[in-house]
């Protein structure tokens, strides 16, 4: 365990100055998905997240950050960010040696799954809420909080058993409140600068109506399709007039490549009560002004839509018909 304790240490390499107030609400935070498949084989994946928008990545073989946008770094100095990764990297070691070697003598049978999110949330009264929890097989196992690791309130004996062994170095405490306390809310801020163009911008939704497969006999299932807005907040909601309609569900919120969201909402209704139906939009590029699609709109658009494409088929059809009919007929 004493190398846990170096690893840590070697993090006071990047603790600066405090936070400079701020007027925004900032989060940052990473996560740490670790998975041990067995006693020689082990798998990390790494993110760094503002608020929603991923600025990090970790490429585990190379032991490198990924940087996804051109403010990645914030306003921390390439020697800073080389010494970050330098932390990373041997904290990767480091808990894999650490791992592998307590799991048995604490009854960790495998395969073992690992989360972890730390990191620091800024409030505009300049206050910082700063954590780090960690998680064993998707269940809350311990947290970090003034000072010293905390089993969950769930957590069983081995919680309590990796806590008072985490708790014996107290300079990996001091470290990690460091980290938290200082570097992160530091780090933060110069990144939240940095990315501001991007992470405030607004792009206004784009949205249209489809059916998806029928539920069952004599009823539809209605889809708003929402695409390419940004920022990721949006409200969308099947509605009768101005009453929202309870049977809506809405998909997960996907990623674009170029930065902006996408949302699939549905409702499954009776055929006959299809009339009188809409979807509104609500997203902060919109102002004021919802994006309301009208289920008969869409019928009218389809209905015309059939009724252009039906003659040009048949028209299509004859044509063809006729020059095979002209070819048999020129045959002697």
């Amino acid at each position: 365990m004493p190398s846990l304790e170096l690893v840590l240490l070697a993090a006071l390499l990047l603790v600066g100055g405090g936070a400079e107030a701020t007027q925004e609400h900032v989060l940052f935070s990473v996560i740490q998905i670790s998975s041990f498949a067995n006693q020689s084989w082990a798998q990390h994946q790494g993110s760094g997240w503002l608020g929603d928008m991923q600025s990090h990545g970790w490429d585990s073989e190379l032991g490198t950050i990924i940087f996804l946008h051109s403010w990645s770094k914030g306003n921390f100095s390439d020697e800073e960010m080389i010494d970050l990764e330098l932390l990373f990297r041997v904290y990767f070691i480091g808990f894999t040696r650490e791992t592998q070697e307590y799991a048995g003598q604490m009854h960790f049978g495998y395969p073992i799954e690992v989360q972890v999110r730390a990191g620091c949330e800024l409030h505009p009264n300049d206050t910082v809420e700063s954590f780090l929890q960690a998680a064993y097989g998707g269940s809350h196992f311990l947290s970090f909080r003034d000072m010293s690791w905390v089993p969950a309130p769930k957590g069983d004996s081995r919680a309590q058993s990796v806590c008072d062994l985490l708790n014996q170095y107290e300079g990996i405490r001091e470290t990690v409140h460091k980290l938290l306390t200082h570097t992160c809310p530091r780090f933060a801020l110069g990144l939240f600068d940095a990315a501001k163009v991007d992470y405030e911008r607004q792009v206004k939704p784009e949205a249209w109506l489809a059916t998806g497969p029928r539920p069952a006999p004599g009823r539809l299932l209605l889809v708003c399709h929402v695409s390419g807005f940004h920022p990721k907040p949006v409200w969308v909601m099947w509605m009768r007039g101005e009453q929202e309609q309870q049977g809506t569900q809405q998909g997960d919120i996907l990623p674009h490549a170029d930065g902006t969201w996408y949302l699939r909402v549905t409702l499954d209704v009776a055929a006959r009560e299809v009339a009188g139906l809409s979807c509104r939009v609500r997203h902060s590029s919109l102002g004021n002004q919802d994006i309301v699609l009208h289920w008969e709109q869409h019928l009218s658009v389809y209905l015309i839509l059939l009724a252009v494409t039906v003659p040009l088929m048949l028209l299509v059809a004859l044509v063809l018909w006729f020059k095979k009919r002209c070819s048999y007929q020129d045959i002697p």
